[in-house]
């Protein structure tokens, strides 16, 4: 069976495409771009092959780029992934046709017959544009089960060997079977969770202070920083008298850093999600009051992160509550040091701000940590 047939012409005609009027025989490429690129990407495509059909915007839909009538449709799709960045999604066309469910799953079947073995896994992405009898989710329905009966082969909605691309336009239908690595994804299988690590830290950060609107805006910052990781807990550390109100002006930017990011993430993650909890102590009793827990100083003083991998490694396996201290205009005392378990120079000759000084030490551990091979391994509670 071939694998690219061409839809009957006369039948199809009788509803004739904007995409087959004039010069353009079939497509050969279709693209998915920004919106407001689609021009410059189709102006790029005539610079690496001139002659050939070009359409922009076809049927008036935005973030796509329809391309037919080239020399070699498998040279040309190679060299546009390779030299044209602004094209978001490059598929060769294996079948193209009316926007019909039916019609739509025949052409599902040829496409992916001795394409796909029974012993692969398999998914239907569609996207539709315009209006229709149906719904994308019966295109996926009613071609998944076409597929899987041709096949033999399991549906894997999550990370499938292939994926069969189901592109409608208006009134013409598109496919493409492609790899399932074309897909990138946010969470794959050797993408282990660090929720669990996260949870353990425990960021004691020193307050920026001074004028008012400076220190709320480092709180905001900061805020946002652990929230963003969802660490166990914010702990502001201050060493003796302090200005009240500019605490104040730090700790409502804290709150607002947070609340800004949790809302985002509710709305964003498909999973429960953690709003920091934020607590006030002075930083010398908290070294007291958590002695013989696993204590991480952050300064300059200290010993260059890449060397303290196994050392890492054991504090976070004792299954406690890692505390990382952090400082601000002022740095951690050096008092302090004799009670920490690790003093750590994340970049040497840099001084880190105050505002990137916990992203900073959050990452690095977090990279060290799965260098060694401790990430995805069973933390302790």
């Amino acid at each position: 069976m071939d694998e690219e047939e061409e839809p009957n012409r006369a039948t199809f005609n009788k509803h004739t495409s904007k995409f087959f009027r004039g010069e353009l025989e079939k497509p050969d490429l279709l693209l998915k771009t920004l919106r407001g690129m689609e021009q410059i990407v189709a102006s790029r495509i005539l610079e690496i092959e001139s002659g050939i059909h070009v359409q922009p915007k076809p049927q008036n839909f935005s973030g796509l780029v329809l391309v037919g009538n080239s020399k070699d449709k498998h040279v040309l799709y190679k060299r546009i992934k390779e030299e044209i960045p602004e094209a978001e999604k490059v598929f060769l066309v294996d079948a193209y046709g009316e926007a019909e469910l039916n019609k739509i799953v025949d052409m599902a079947k040829k496409v992916v017959y001795g394409r796909i073995g029974q012993e692969e896994t398999f998914a239907v992405r569609t996207t539709r544009r315009g209006t229709h009898s149906f719904t994308s989710i019966d295109v996926n329905v009613a071609v998944g089960d076409a597929v899987r009966k041709t096949t033999h082969a399991e549906v894997n909605l999550n990370f499938p060997d292939k994926i069969l691309w189901v592109e409608i336009i208006g009134d013409l239908a598109v496919l493409s079977l492609t790899s399932g690595l074309e897909e990138h994804k946010k969470k794959a299988p050797d993408k282990t969770p660090v929720l669990p690590i996260l949870k353990k830290m425990s960021i004691v950060q020193m307050p920026y202070l001074g004028p008012l609107k400076s220190a709320k805006e480092f709180g905001m910052r900061i805020g946002r920083c652990v929230q963003t990781f969802e660490v166990g807990e914010l702990i502001v550390g201050f060493v003796g008298c302090i200005n009240g109100l500019e605490l104040l002006s730090f700790l409502q930017g804290v709150r607002e850093g947070i609340e800004s990011r949790y809302n985002i993430q509710i709305k964003s993650y498909q999973r429960q999600v953690s709003k920091v909890p934020v607590y006030v102590q002075d930083l010398y009793q908290l070294v007291r009051d958590r002695r013989g827990e696993p204590i991480i100083v952050f300064e300059p003083e200290g010993e260059k992160i890449g060397k303290l991998g196994e050392e890492l490694v054991k504090l976070f396996k004792s299954g406690k509550r890692v505390n990382m201290l952090v400082g601000s205009r002022e740095g951690i005392p050096s008092g302090v040091y004799r009670f920490a378990n690790l003093v750590v120079d994340l970049t040497p000759n840099i001084t880190i701000s105050t505002d990137f000084a916990a992203s900073s030490a959050i990452i690095a551990c977090l990279t060290l940590l799965e260098e060694h091979g401790f990430l995805g391994l069973e933390v302790k509670s």
